[in-house]
């Protein structure tokens, strides 16, 4: 599998866990004030769909420049 085809995929998984670790916060909230743990868990996922995020969208144009 080549780099392009494993971020691509890694970014969908990434996404997944992200809405995961985020309505587990809301859930959580209704039962009064979360843990520390809980609250900042989104951030992890959040960073790395950030880098992935941003190597695919200049992806294409990384590619029109290569000779």
């Amino acid at each position: 599998m080549s780099c392009s085809k494993f971020l691509r995929q890694a970014h969908r998984w990434i996404s997944i866990i992200f809405t995961l670790t985020v309505a587990a916060n809301f859930a959580t909230m209704a039962f009064g004030q979360p843990p520390a743990w809980v609250v900042y868990s989104p951030l992890l996922p959040l960073f790395l769909l950030l880098a992935t995020g941003l190597y695919l969208f200049a992806l294409p144009y990384l590619v029109k420049r290569s000779p």
